[in-house]
C-alpha cells in the first residue's frame, strides 16, 4: 500500500485501526508475520532511545515478512530508511525542548528530502501515564497533564498546519489515555488522531475503542505477551459487507 494510501486510510476511517509499533532493539519477526492475519493494518518503526545502530537492517526484515505498510516512527534523526514505505515526521509539542521541537528535525531533513522519504508532518503530544518514560527522559521534557493545556497545544498543533495528532501515555505505561480525553480531543479538533502507551489488557483497548481515535498503537503490551496480539485482533476484524 503506497503511503498517501495508509494515510488516506487513517483519515477517513469509520473504526479504529491497529498498529504495531516495533522496536529494533526488541525485535519480534513472529509478531510481524503474524500482524496481518489478526487485522493488523501497519507497522510503525522505531524508539526513542536505541541501543543498536540497525535500523535500516530492521526495516529490510519486517519487509522481508510482512506485506502491511511499514511506517517510520523516529525516535531521532538516525532512524531513517528508503526501505520504509513513508514517515510520521515528528514535532514533540508537548514540551519545550528546541531540540524536539525542530533541532532534530533539521537535522534530518536535507537527508530525508534527497532520500525522497515520503513523510507527513505528526504533532507528538506526551501525556502523562503514570510513570516516567524513557521518552520523558530522552527528551528532557514534561508530560502533559491538565486538560486545558492538552487542548490548547493540540489546537495550536492544528493551526500551526500538522496533519496527524500522536498523543502518546509513553512505553509501558501505568495509565492508559483517558477515554474522556480522547473524546474531547476529537471533538475539538478536525486531524486524524493516533494514540499509544499503556494499552496492555482488553479493559484498556475497549476503553480506547470507545473514544474512537483514528489509530491505536500497541507495542511494549505485545513484546511482553505475544498472545495478546491475537485477543486485541478480534476487536479490529473488518465489518461484513
Amino acid at each position: 500500500m503506497k503511503f498517501n494510501k495508509v494515510i488516506n486510510k487513517i483519515k477517513n476511517t469509520k473504526k479504529p485501526l491497529l498498529a504495531l509499533l516495533a522496536d529494533p532493539d526488541k525485535l519480534n519477526l513472529q509478531l510481524v508475520k503474524d500482524a496481518k492475519k489478526n487485522n493488523v493494518f501497519c507497522i510503525l518503526v522505531g524508539g526513542s532511545k536505541l541501543l543498536k545502530d540497525n535500523f535500516n537492517e530492521t526495516v529490510i526484515k519486517i519487509k522481508s515478512v510482512t506485506k502491511l505498510p511499514v511506517i517510520i516512527f523516529p525516535g531521532d534523526e538516525f532512524q531513517l530508511s528508503t526501505e520504509a514505505d513513508g514517515m510520521l515526521f515528528l514535532s514533540l509539542l508537548s514540551g519545550n525542548n528546541p531540540e524536539f521541537l525542530i533541532g532534530k528535525q533539521a537535522k534530518a531533513a536535507l537527508k530525508i528530502k534527497q532520500a525522497k522519504i515520503k513523510t507527513i508532518p505528526t504533532a507528538y503530544f506526551l501525556i502523562n501515564g503514570g510513570k516516567i518514560s524513557t521518552t520523558q527522559k530522552v527528551t528532557q521534557t514534561k508530560p502533559l497533564v491538565a486538560q486545558r493545556d492538552i487542548l490548547n497545544r493540540i489546537v495550536a498543533a492544528e493551526l500551526l498546519g500538522f496533519k496527524l495528532i500522536y498523543l502518546e501515555a509513553g512505553s509501558g505505561a501505568k495509565n492508559h489515555l483517558k477515554s474522556s480525553l480522547i473524546t474531547k480531543v476529537k471533538k475539538t479538533i478536525n486531524l486524524p488522531l493516533i494514540v499509544g502507551g499503556g494499552i496492555n489488557n482488553i479493559t484498556k483497548l475497549k476503553a480506547v475503542l470507545n473514544s474512537s481515535p483514528n489509530v491505536i498503537v500497541v507495542g511494549n503490551a505485545f513484546e511482553n505477551n505475544p498472545q495478546l496480539l491475537n485477543q486485541f485482533g478480534m476487536y479490529f476484524r473488518p465489518e461484513k459487507t
